[in-house]
């Protein structure tokens, strides 16, 4: 008797192409933005903040899009507002309801140089984020370009540009949250990190959800 043999699907796996911010402050806070010009969402942007007292929060502009990263990262507080972000050359300025950054970015060092010189078609490849995980975490401490999520997930990141932040300011809930500042201790939204020197890079994330969940 014969027996059809089901095969195996893979996970869906999402792409989103964009840039991350992360800065630290003087008074302890931490800042990541996600700035995502293509995804399956559409456009849009969202913000992580870490205060200086553990509290983990996300700001996100649409239910959907704040339930797709709360499921892909922990936090303790999550808020659906507008995040609104415009780049005019080097200065970022983002508005995400009572929170204000403005930032300036310097030139390209060694690092952002090579990454450029790496071909978009293979930047992109969650295989070429799992070969350069090692270097990452040598050369950006606290980085990783691949790992587990939350909800039984997997990610991977792939670099393909990074420039230096210069200059913060940024004020939330009517505080002015003191000058730029290195991204310490790391902040503990997930699996992945950005630089302990603020940076912001150009990056695309691949997510594989997992076996029976949806996005």
């Amino acid at each position: 008797m014969n027996r059809k043999r089901g095969r195996a699907t893979r996970p869906a796996r999402l792409r989103f192409e964009g840039w991350i911010a992360g800065t630290g402050t003087a008074f302890g806070t931490r800042i990541v933005l996600g700035h995502w010009e293509r995804s399956p969402f559409g456009p849009f942007s969202d913000v992580m903040i870490e205060r200086a007292n553990g509290e983990r929060l996300l700001l996100a502009p649409t239910r959907q899009t704040a339930d797709f990263v709360a499921r892909t990262y922990t936090f303790d507080t999550v808020r659906i507002l507008p995040v609104r972000v415009d780049v005019e050359a080097a200065i970022w300025t983002i508005r995400a309801g009572q929170l204000e950054v403005r930032f300036t970015t310097g030139r390209r060092g060694p690092v952002g140089l090579a990454l450029r010189a790496v071909p978009a078609a293979l930047a992109r490849r969650p295989a070429w984020s799992t070969l350069t995980d090692f270097p990452a975490r040598l050369l950006l401490k606290g980085v990783r370009t691949r790992g587990s999520a939350g909800g039984g997930r997997r990610e991977w990141y792939s670099a393909r540009d990074k420039r230096p932040i210069r200059a913060v300011s940024a004020a939330f809930e009517g505080h002015d949250l003191g000058v730029m500042a290195p991204v310490e201790p790391s902040v503990r939204f997930g699996f992945g990190s950005v630089p302990r020197k603020p940076a912001v890079t150009r990056i695309t994330t691949t997510v594989e959800l997992a076996r029976s969940s949806g996005p």
